[in-house]
């Protein structure tokens, strides 16, 4: 109870600070709604002319869902290198607290950051034309499924936060992984439009599964109703498939972060 009681204190603090400099909420909401805009009428015309886009733009929300509370997830690195290099983590270290409440709490203050950008995200789709089309519960499981998956990667990004001397570094390396698994998938277009190699990898590919799992819950299809059945057990399966890869993540990186944690706070 210790661990958990300091990991809401830590957590509460880096909430604070947003209130405090809010810029960091106004910077990571401006993007995707930039992002839904310029997909929507830009790319949307192109990809389903025959009704201005309409079908394209539902299909797309939970893919843009996908793609911001990936790239969220960095804050969590770029947040703990910050702290690493301000000597903020070694004044946690002289508190009598769990060494875990640092890793906890940085992680869930981001999940509340993910929340309120999905809302943000969510009243822009509504105004371009997003529909959810299924019951209250089953929009809440797409949303949860969104956030849950986030909350893994942000344990990979903390790991990586102590491995790397600066914000700026972790940003960037995120974004050599981030940036192909976001855009090799099906969150901005249909994966038969992908040619052979990339259809194969789309189709296993985690940030697939989850934005399928998200559009399914949604009850947003496919901008074309001829488009064949997915034949991957992974999208065939994307909210057991997303479950899996969370619990893989989360079994592999929890462990990992926290050693790493303690070998950077004793440096």
């Amino acid at each position: 109870m210790t661990g958990v009681r300091d990991g809401y204190v830590v957590a509460k603090r880096n909430l604070i600070k947003i209130k405090r400099v809010p810029d960091l909420l106004v910077f990571t909401t401006i993007q995707p709604i930039m992002f839904v805009l310029l997909f929507a009428y830009v790319f949307g015309g192109a990809i389903a002319p025959e009704d201005g886009g309409a079908a394209y733009r539902e299909f797309l929300i939970a893919g843009i869902f996908a793609q911001t509370v990936v790239f969220g997830a960095t804050i969590t690195g770029a947040g703990l290198a910050d702290d690493i290099k301000k000597g903020i983590i070694d004044r946690f270290r002289s508190l009598p607290m769990s060494s875990s409440a640092v890793l906890v709490g940085r992680t869930l203050s981001d999940v509340v950051n993910n929340v309120l950008v999905l809302i943000v995200m969510g009243l822009t789709g509504l105004v371009v034309g997003w529909r959810i089309r299924t019951s209250v519960l089953e929009a809440l499981l797409g949303f949860a499924l969104l956030l849950v998956f986030a909350f893994a990667i942000s344990w990979i990004m903390a790991w990586i936060g102590m491995l790397v001397p600066t914000p700026e570094v972790v940003n960037n390396a995120a974004f050599i992984v981030i940036f192909p698994l976001t855009f090799v998938a099906n969150t901005f277009v249909p994966i038969e439009t992908l040619p052979g190699p990339l259809q194969t990898f789309a189709e296993w590919n985690p940030v697939s599964a989850v934005t399928q799992a998200a559009r399914d819950l949604f009850g947003n299809p496919n901008p074309d109703p001829n488009a064949p059945e997915p034949t991957s057990w992974a999208l065939q399966n994307p909210e057991l498939y997303t479950i899996l890869w969370t619990v893989l993540v989360l079994a592999v990186f929890v462990p990992l972060a926290t050693w790493q944690y303690k070998r950077s706070a004793s440096r």
